[in-house]
């Protein structure tokens, strides 16, 4: 049985909770060098508003659309690329 859209989008964040180092230490350093792909600084950012605007969102009632699901879903996927080429996630999904 799929999920309703609410829940739906509840399991994404969830999931981009568990996963994703929003709130380490590490992340907060600019590694302002020739090895970085992508500031994961700015990335967990937008990742995190992104969350937070979400959580209220529904906690108001809003219901996410299916294209908002997919944009949040397709821009976490982008995020985690990025992680993982400057070695801050572990282990690949």
């Amino acid at each position: 049985m799929k999920p309703d859209r609410v829940t739906a989008m509840l399991q994404i964040i969830s999931q981009v909770k568990a996963e994703f180092p929003l709130y380490e230490p590490r992340t907060f350093i600019c590694g302002a060098n020739t090895d970085c792909s992508g500031c994961p600084k700015k990335l967990l950012e937008m990742v995190d508003s992104e969350i937070c605007y979400w959580e209220s969102a529904i906690k108001r009632g809003v219901v996410p659309k299916f294209d908002e699901i997919r944009r949040f879903g397709k821009m976490c996927l982008s995020v985690r690329r990025a992680l993982l080429r400057n070695n801050l996630l572990r282990t690949p999904m």
